[in-house]
């Protein structure tokens, strides 16, 4: 339809001014993204206050287009995985700084690599009852950085040398070290195999079930686990639980029982995040590797070897741990129990039930995370004998606590991106207001969760995202109870959201699930939002310091994206320098009452109200 002559002239007039308008529009939301940027630049608080009547170009509906404005302002960069001094406790610090004093080695690579060692050499004699199980110290480690800048191979040198020279004072005492790669669950039973028949020859068996696998290329063992019919992760899951191997072969039949195998591999992030598929992270193979993110922290171009009065002094070290724990009679299996005293008992109750089952990272984080609580004991089991005491106090929970803290960091900063990270912590916080708010009024419906709880101001999706995380949570934090209409009204049933019954009367709703907190280990916001224990008064100024400690990490690090992991040009080192740094002043050695032991970790609880239902912490093993 043609326009009147009065038409075309309003046309003829609005037509610039809706040219200025949208202009404006256009140069108003640059200049709240220059603003925006310029203030996260200066940390100051971001100069915008979004309203629905504020409409820029590419508005949908008239609202702001929110997605535009996050991915032009949000800042993707993080530190890098921070460790605490106290991981380099005892005998494995000792050693990690001799390793890393004169090269360009990093000290907790170092460590870490001592851990591996350690775990393997002392054998199965050591174990730790938890419920039914019996579980030992060796251990699964994976040392991630990238190409040339990790400095992987050159953390391993010491300690290997630190194995030969073990080996010389006593062979018995030396566990076997393979370095030629894994293929297959025949190949690793061939390295502790329990004897064959070769013909009309008879192989005998290899008595020394201790084996450390060193794998420089883990890239293999995944390519290999990827192959089709290969069955070396469940060989290897297997391993780690201690199960002999025992395929059912036709032919060559080669079994190794009762193995006490370890693994330190080393592997770029681009290589692991391209090769560890979705099978690898679901179906517990993952989860039984501790990663570590380090990288070299010093530019040394004349790196001097460790002199050999070190490396003597320390081999003698090494071999008085071995001999405590019975390493030199391979036979000997499940003879020393190791214990929690009871100041180490009530801390990881505690950390049982915060820490150590923390799920606020999203379930991909928290499925590579899974076995926290067996590897938190191997740990804190190891730092024992390593000062030779079947006693767990204290001091080696804190040692223990130290390296998963450095796991769960490492895991984050290698498997999450920024925008993932902060994701998670959202749906964490908002779960946290829903339990407080159910905490308050017993039962909420939808509507009132949203219009009561958060008065409006959050939309469909965040809420599902924090209902289901607290629905599906072990054991559920709340639950839903569907009321029907009454009879001859019409419309659906009403939903009503409400803490478990499990929940609303143990300890564990109350307890701490993040690892944001770094004071004090044994509270949280919502243990200080439903505290209801009175036993806590057990953990005294010994503990207390302990928990203090965790301060130690937070020094300023220079902040690097996801993407730099893999492509920065600078280095990415993981920890402040330790060159002048003097070690860490252990906590107070706790001393058990005359008498008195702990005698399992499923024990009396030890601060549980009376009366009330409690999780077991070993129910998950």
């Amino acid at each position: 339809m043609a326009m009147s002559l009065k038409d075309q002239e309003n046309h003829r007039i609005a037509a610039p001014i809706d040219a200025i308008n949208a202009s404006r529009a256009v140069s108003s939301f640059d200049a709240l993204v220059a603003r925006q940027k310029r203030a996260m630049l200066k940390h100051e608080p971001p100069p915008i206050d979004w309203h629905d009547d504020d409409v820029f170009a590419g508005d949908v509906g008239g609202k702001p287009d929110t997605k535009k404005l996050e991915a032009e302002t949000v800042d993707l960069h993080r530190n890098a995985p921070r460790p605490d001094p106290a991981c380099l406790y005892g005998l494995v610090g000792d050693i990690a700084r001799a390793g890393s004093a004169d090269t360009e080695a990093n000290p907790y690579a170092v460590a870490l690599a001592a851990l591996a060692y350690l775990g393997t050499a002392v054998g199965r004699g050591p174990y730790m009852a938890v419920g039914d199980d019996w579980h030992h110290s060796n251990l699964y480690m994976l040392h991630v950085g990238r190409s040339a800048r990790g400095r992987k191979g050159t953390a391993k040198k010491l300690v290997l040398r630190l194995a030969k020279a073990v080996k010389e004072l006593d062979e018995h005492l030396a566990p076997q070290i393979h370095r030629g790669g894994l293929s297959t669950r025949e190949g690793l039973a061939l390295l502790v195999h329990d004897g064959w028949t070769d013909g009309k020859t008879e192989v005998p068996p290899i008595e020394d079930k201790r084996l450390l696998v060193v794998e420089s290329e883990f890239a293999n063992v995944m390519h290999q686990s990827g192959r089709t019919g290969n069955t070396l992760s469940p060989a290897l899951r297997d391993t780690w639980d201690g199960v002999s191997i025992k395929p059912a072969t036709k032919t060559s039949r080669v079994w190794a029982s009762n193995p006490h195998i370890s693994m330190i591999a080393d592997v770029t992030p681009s290589e692991l995040l391209d090769l560890m598929h979705t099978r690898e992270l679901s179906n517990g193979f993952a989860n039984r590797f501790i990663f570590i993110w380090a990288e070299g922290e010093k530019i040394n171009p004349f790196p001097k070897p460790t002199p050999k009065p070190v490396i003597d002094e320390l081999a003698q070290r090494v071999a008085g741990v071995l001999r405590f724990a019975g390493a030199d009679r391979h036979v000997d299996r499940d003879v020393l129990r190791i214990e929690l005293s009871p100041e180490a008992a009530t801390l990881y109750a505690r950390l049982y039930r915060g820490e150590l089952r923390d799920r606020s990272a999203g379930e991909r984080v928290a499925g590579l995370l899974d076995r926290r609580a067996p590897i938190f004991l191997r740990l804190a089991m190891l730092f024992a004998l390593t000062d030779q005491s079947t006693t767990v106090e204290p001091e080696h929970i804190q040692a223990a606590l130290a390296w998963v803290r450095y796991w769960v960091d490492s895991v984050k900063f290698i498997f999450q991106s920024a925008m993932d990270e902060a994701g998670a912590t959202e749906v964490s916080e908002t779960g946290d207001k829903i339990v407080a708010y159910l905490t308050e009024r017993e039962q909420a419906t939808r509507w009132e969760l949203t219009t009561g709880c958060f008065k409006g101001h959050i939309s469909k999706g965040k809420l599902d995202k924090a209902l289901d995380e607290l629905l599906s949570a072990n054991p559920p934090e709340i639950e839903v109870e569907t009321m029907p209409r009454p009879k001859g009204t019409h419309g659906n049933a009403t939903k009503y959201y409400k803490l478990s019954a499990k929940c609303a009367k143990s300890a564990k709703c109350g307890a701490g699930i993040g690892f944001a907190g770094d004071l004090d280990i044994v509270r949280s916001v919502r243990s200080l939002r439903s505290e209801v224990n009175t036993d806590a008064d057990i953990i005294d100024e010994k503990i207390a310091h302990f928990a203090t400690l965790r301060t130690l990490r937070n020094d300023v690090k220079t902040a690097e994206t996801r993407m730099d992991k893999q492509t920065s040009h600078t280095s990415h080192t993981s920890h402040a320098h330790l060159e002048n740094e003097t070690p860490t002043e252990n906590a107070t050695t706790a001393q058990n009452p005359e008498g008195s032991s702990f005698q399992t970790l499923a024990g009396p609880e030890i601060d549980a109200p009376a009366g009330e239902d409690q999780p077991d912490p070993m129910e998950e093993f």
